[in-house]
């Protein structure tokens, strides 16, 4: 028997495009008779028949499995169910929309077997709209001042990972997961590779700009302290000014006493002290609340059905109920 490689995709509003994505691992895994795969598809709760056409592939197949999630949760909460139903030596992440390509698997599995801990696919051409180009390249600025991602390192939701990455993952138990942040506070051990990158032929993006500044609060505010860090900077930044800005005041009015206090400079500086006050205050808060809702033990997600796999899918579900999760 050869190398198990788990592909795990999350899938939204993805009906008419999963199948096609089944069908291109199958046709990329053959030419690798040194592997074998299985497929954990996670339903992130789409709004069309995603699950009936992953039910009906479960049917068809013992090397597939289905997860039916009970809410939308996200796209990482949706990764993190999936992880807890591998059995493959190696993980393979990637989209249900057929723009990632997965014929090209066979490149991010051979730099797992040159030693790396993590693959990650780098596109040489993104299709993605601009709008979510954008968002691409804030998030890159941000994951390498906030998570200390190597600046040559290109993130991508296309990749591999060795299994120990993974289980350290799961471990992980808190509400809002980051795949990003775990892989990143993981292993430093961390490549890419350059795969083709193609224009999506069916439907439109899930993610809003709503969503992404979710997503990016969620990786800053659960696995670094530096925007606490930040506020402090400004905050004193803040403070030097004001104190710099009364002793010119003082100065002024001792050189010139006919100079008129003036009304709209102080309005300005309340206007610009309260409002820093109040960005501090809703940081710290953001950080609060999280605390707040990790304590309430808050799921990363809740599965509503689970169907097919050669594992031991019920025993499995019987343990992600009993689990602290």
């Amino acid at each position: 028997m050869g190398k198990l490689v788990s592909f795990v995709i999350p899938c939204y509003r993805s009906a008419q495009t999963i199948g096609k994505v089944v069908e291109e691992i199958d046709a990329a895994m053959e030419k690798m008779p040194e592997y074998e795969h299985e497929i954990v598809l996670v339903n992130d709760s789409s709004p069309d028949d995603t699950f009936e056409v992953i039910r009906e592939l479960c049917a068809r197949r013992k090397d597939v499995c289905g997860i039916n999630l009970a809410r939308n949760f996200g796209q990482h909460a949706a990764l993190m169910a999936g992880f807890r139903y591998i059995r493959g030596e190696i993980v393979v992440c990637l989209d249900d929309d057929g723009q990632t390509p997965a014929d090209e698997v066979g490149k991010l599995l051979r730099e797992i077997e040159e030693g790396y801990d993590v693959v990650y696919a780098k596109y040489t051409h993104k299709q993605h709209s601009g709008f979510r180009n954008f968002g691409s390249k804030i998030n890159e600025i941000m994951t390498r001042i906030m998570l200390g991602k190597p600046k040559e390192l290109y993130l991508s939701s296309y990749f591999a990972a060795r299994r120990f990455v993974v289980d350290e993952m799961l471990r992980y138990t808190n509400p809002y997961p980051y795949v990003i942040g775990l892989v990143l506070r993981t292993t430093k051990n961390i490549t890419n590779v350059e795969v083709s990158h193609r224009e999506r032929e069916v439907g439109t993006s899930g993610y809003t700009i709503g969503k992404l500044l979710g997503l990016w609060f969620n990786g800053f505010t659960a696995f670094s302290i530096k925007p606490l860090r930040v506020a402090t900077a400004m905050g004193c930044i803040t403070a030097c000014g004001g104190f710099l800005y009364g002793i010119y005041t003082v100065i002024k009015k001792f050189v010139n006493p006919n100079v008129p206090i003036g009304f709209s400079a102080m309005m300005a500086a309340l206007v610009f002290i309260g409002g820093m006050i109040m960005l501090m205050l809703g940081l710290i808060g953001e950080y609060i609340g999280r605390i707040y809702i990790s304590l309430n033990n808050s799921p990363q997600y809740v599965i509503k059905e689970c169907i097919g796999g050669k594992h031991r899918g019920e025993e499995l579900l019987r343990a992600e109920h009993e689990s602290p999760i």
